[in-house]
C-alpha cells in the first residue's frame, strides 16, 4: 500500500530519488530546474505559485510523483481558464485557490505523472483527486502532458474506490495548437531543409537571413559551461526588456539562469546575436534528448528579420548540427508556419469538484476541442512545404 506525502518544497525530496521517475529526456522535469524555481526567487504566493508537490511513497523509495502547485489565480499557466473563473463567480463559487500539475512559466510538452512503473499513473491520479478534495479546492488541472498519459486520466473512480469504465467525463480534455518543426525528411543541413520548401517561402526566409547578415549581426551559441557571467547577465538584460516592453513582470532571476547554467550545463543553449562583440539579442533555449525548446528572446536594438534569425533559424540550424529531431519555440504565433513550423497539439486535463459544473464544462470542452481541430485542419492548407 503506497502512502501519499505533499511536500512543499522540493528540496526535501532527494534528487536522485526525483529524477529516477523519468527518463531525463525533458529538462523540465529535472529535479535541478524546478528546485532551482522554488529556491531562486522564480515562484511567489504573490503572483499564484505555491508548491504543492503530490508524491507515493512504499516504505522510504519514491515511486510516483507529480509537480504540482496550489494556484490562486492564472498566472503563468498558458492553458487559459479566465472564463471558468469568471463562472465559478458568477454563482457565488471560488474558482481560486485550485491545484495544477505543471512546470511554472513553461508552455512545453511533457511527463507530468512521474512513475517507476506505468501501473503507478492512476493511484498517483487518485491522490490528486483525493488532495484536491481534502483541502475543498474546486478543482485540479493537468497541464502540457504526453499523449501516453491520456489514457490514466480517462478511467473514473467510484466512491470505494473500484475503478470503471473508461471515461472522458473524470478529467475534462482539452487541446490546442503549438507550432513545432520536425525533421522527420532527414534533412542534413539548412540548404536541404530550405529545399522542401515552395520557391515563395524559401526566397522569403533567404532574404530574411540576408537582411541580418547585411546588418553586421553575428552569432555566438553558447551551452551553459561555455556561458561567462557577462554572457548570462546580457541574456538576462534582454529577458528583462521584452517583459518592460510588454507591461509584464519577469519571473525567472538572473540567480536562477546561473543556477540552471551550472546544474544542467549541456541542456541551457543561448543564442546570442552581437554587432562588433556588444551583444544585441538573445534567445534562451533548453535541449532535451532529440528536442529544443525555445522558452525566451529579448533584444536590445530593432534589426529587420532579427527576431526570426535569433528565435528560429538559429535554432533549426543547431538542431540539425547535433542532430535533434524537433524544435519546440513556444507558444502561439501563426507567422512560424511560414517559417517551418507545423501545426501540433498539446493538452491539458482537468478535474472539477462541483458535478454541475462538471457537465456544463464538459460541454463546454467538446466545443472548444471541435473548434481548435477545425482551425488546425484549415491551417495545415498553409504549409511552406512543397507538397
Amino acid at each position: 500500500m503506497s502512502t501519499v506525502r505533499v511536500f512543499g518544497k522540493l528540496v526535501e525530496i532527494p534528487a536522485a530519488s526525483w529524477d529516477a521517475l523519468h527518463d531525463g529526456r525533458n529538462p523540465f522535469v529535472l529535479h535541478a530546474f524546478l528546485s532551482g524555481l522554488e529556491e531562486h526567487g522564480c515562484l511567489r504566493e504573490d503572483w499564484g505559485w505555491t508548491p504543492q508537490h503530490v508524491t507515493l511513497w512504499e516504505d522510504d523509495a519514491l515511486v510516483a510523483a507529480a509537480p504540482g502547485y496550489l494556484k490562486a489565480n492564472s498566472h503563468g499557466e498558458f492553458v487559459f481558464d479566465h472564463a471558468w473563473a469568471h463562472a465559478y463567480r458568477r454563482y457565488g463559487q471560488d474558482y481560486f485557490p485550485k491545484w495544477l500539475g505543471a512546470v511554472p512559466y513553461s508552455p512545453v510538452t511533457g511527463p507530468r505523472l512521474l512513475v517507476r512503473d506505468a501501473a503507478m499513473r492512476q493511484p498517483l491520479i487518485e491522490a490528486i483527486v483525493a488532495h484536491t478534495r481534502k483541502y475543498g479546492l474546486s478543482s485540479a488541472h493537468v497541464n502540457f502532458h504526453e499523449q501516453a498519459e491520456d489514457v490514466a486520466f480517462c478511467v473514473r473512480t467510484g466512491q470505494l474506490g473500484e475503478r470503471q469504465m473508461q471515461d472522458d467525463r473524470a478529467w475534462l480534455p482539452r487541446i490546442d495548437v503549438q507550432y513545432h518543426w520536425h525533421n522527420e525528411a532527414g534533412w542534413d543541413d539548412f540548404d536541404a531543409f530550405l529545399a522542401a520548401m515552395d520557391h515563395k517561402h524559401r526566397k522569403n526566409i533567404r532574404q530574411e537571413r540576408a537582411k541580418v547578415a547585411r546588418a553586421g549581426v553575428v552569432f555566438r551559441v553558447l551551452h551553459g559551461d561555455e556561458a561567462s557571467g557577462v554572457d548570462l547577465a546580457a541574456m538576462h538584460g534582454m529577458y528583462l526588456q521584452t517583459f518592460a516592453e510588454y507591461g509584464n513582470s519577469p519571473a525567472l532571476t538572473l540567480e536562477f539562469l546561473q543556477h540552471v547554467a551550472k546544474a544542467m550545463p549541456r541542456q541551457l543553449v543561448v543564442f546570442l546575436a552581437e554587432r562588433d562583440h556588444i551583444p544585441i539579442a538573445g534567445a534562451l533555449c533548453l535541449r532535451g534528448g532529440d528536442t529544443l525548446y525555445g522558452r525566451y528572446w529579448g533584444a536590445f536594438e530593432n534589426v529587420p528579420g532579427l527576431h526570426f534569425e535569433t528565435c528560429y533559424y538559429q535554432g533549426i540550424d543547431y538542431c540539425l548540427r547535433e542532430g535533434l529531431r524537433r524544435f519546440e519555440p513556444g507558444a502561439q504565433g501563426e507567422h512560424k508556419i511560414a517559417r517551418g513550423f507545423l501545426p501540433a497539439y498539446v493538452r491539458s486535463r482537468h478535474w472539477i469538484a462541483d458535478p454541475a459544473f462538471a457537465e456544463a464544462l464538459r460541454h463546454w470542452c467538446d466545443e472548444e476541442g471541435q473548434a481548435i481541430r477545425q482551425y488546425a485542419a484549415g491551417l495545415i492548407e498553409h504549409s511552406p512545404f512543397r507538397r
